[in-house]
């Protein structure tokens, strides 16, 4: 019968009521401890505040800086790595990549750091006008692919 229904014995707690006197053990200082900003009526203090310390929001720096949402990080491949670590021979990504002079993860740029004596033939996604030059002047190619 509806009239007999009850809840499941210790599914339900009386509420605590707080600062009705001391002999309910929570009177006087209701449980708020003793003075300071805690113990007060309206204690709430405002989101990020930390006690008058300059909150962290005011000590991070103002200006983030800008990346663009569309940049293309290139791996950067320089013309001294190929002197010292190819022959003279012709090159494309998946070479590269499986002799170790680049990891593969990322489209590669050829740069124009060092200097180069061999003839190479390379297939890169991308050259500096430098490091096209100094290739070509060496009797190679450099053949530009897109990603």
């Amino acid at each position: 019968m509806l009239h007999a229904l009850k809840p499941n014995k210790g599914s339900t707690h009386t509420r605590h009521r707080v600062a009705r006197g001391n002999g309910s053990g929570s009177g006087t200082t209701a449980g708020r401890g003793t003075k300071g900003q805690q113990s007060r009526v309206g204690k709430g203090r405002r989101l990020g505040f930390e006690g008058g310390q300059t909150p962290l929001i005011r000590r991070q720096p103002k200006l983030g800086g800008f990346i663009h949402p569309r940049r293309v990080n290139m791996e950067p491949l320089n013309l001294d790595i190929l002197e010292k670590r190819l022959q003279a021979g012709s090159y494309d990504l998946a070479a590269l990549k499986s002799l170790r002079v680049i990891s593969g993860r990322a489209p590669v740029k050829l740069l124009g750091r060092g200097t180069i004596t061999k003839k190479l033939s390379l297939t890169v996604n991308a050259a500096s006008k430098s490091a096209k030059a100094a290739v070509e002047k060496a009797g190679g190619s450099v053949t530009i692919v897109n990603a």
